[in-house]
């Protein structure tokens, strides 16, 4: 599985104009804040919404501590998706977030 930390995810976002980070925490986590421009898919709901997920691009799993975004990788990379897990998750994000 592919990784990458909080600072390099950062750093990233800084440099491209556009990645695609799904965020897949529960709502009350999210409504704390999210990374900006990711996009919320719950864990549970990564099946039923799998279908709202570019299969042509590279994606950025997140989530509170990298345990569920691994979880969610794992699934996904079985389905044929390019993703990365954000290790140590928004407990580890320094940035900016949106709410």
């Amino acid at each position: 599985m592919k990784e990458i930390t909080a600072k390099e995810l950062a750093k990233k976002l800084k440099e491209e104009e556009t990645l695609s980070i799904i965020d897949v925490r529960e709502v009350d986590e999210v409504a704390q804040g999210k990374i900006p421009g990711a996009l919320h898919i719950a864990l549970g709901q990564i099946p039923e919404r799998v279908n709202e997920i570019d299969k042509d691009k590279q994606h950025f799993i997140v989530c509170r501590s990298g345990g569920r975004s691994g979880k969610a990788c794992a699934f996904l990379s079985d389905q044929g998706y390019d993703v990365t897990n954000m290790v140590g998750g928004m407990l580890d994000w320094e940035d900016g977030v949106e709410k």
